[in-house]
């Protein structure tokens, strides 16, 4: 993995180094979960970095603590994983993984700072030896809906 030209990490560093941010999320309880305040990152069409069309959606929202909660949706499949994660607060990398017990190899990440953009990349690491690049696209809120029915909270769709 390279930054600015210059080698940042080994490829399988930098997928540990997402792993570790992913799995950054503390325990707390039900009645906690219930409590917490979730600001909406946003909904994407989720794409291969040379494709158009779009199967698939993601939605994410932070809370003050830096953790990262949302789903993933898939309409070929018709499958909804959720998705936690979190927010390293010194480099701004976030990384989230599916929650689902069979794919907790998967870690997708992104700068904080792309998720307010309109259309960004993101990276999906597919276990230490394999990243793809994705891009996601900000799906318009729907015009009839306010803004807080429009996002849900996270795990909802």
């Amino acid at each position: 993995m390279y930054v600015d030209g210059q080698q940042y990490a080994t490829s399988v560093d930098y997928y540990h180094q997402a792993q570790s941010i992913a799995a950054a999320v503390p325990q707390y309880t039900e009645q906690q979960a219930a409590d917490m305040e979730w600001l909406p990152l946003g909904v994407w069409a989720v794409t291969r970095k040379d494709g158009t069309d779009s199967n698939m959606v993601l939605q994410l929202a932070v809370n003050k603590d830096g953790i990262v909660a949302g789903t993933y949706y898939n309409e070929t499949t018709k499958t909804t994983i959720d998705l936690e994660g979190s927010v390293d607060k010194e480099t701004q990398r976030v990384a989230w993984h599916p929650v689902d017990g069979k794919n907790d190899h998967i870690v997708f990440e992104t700068g904080l700072f792309n998720l307010t953009e309109d259309s960004t990349t993101a990276l999906v690491h597919f276990g230490a030896d394999r990243t793809q690049e994705i891009v996601l696209v900000r799906l318009d809120q729907p015009k009839d809906q306010p803004a807080a029915e429009a996002q849900g909270r996270p795990g909802e769709f």
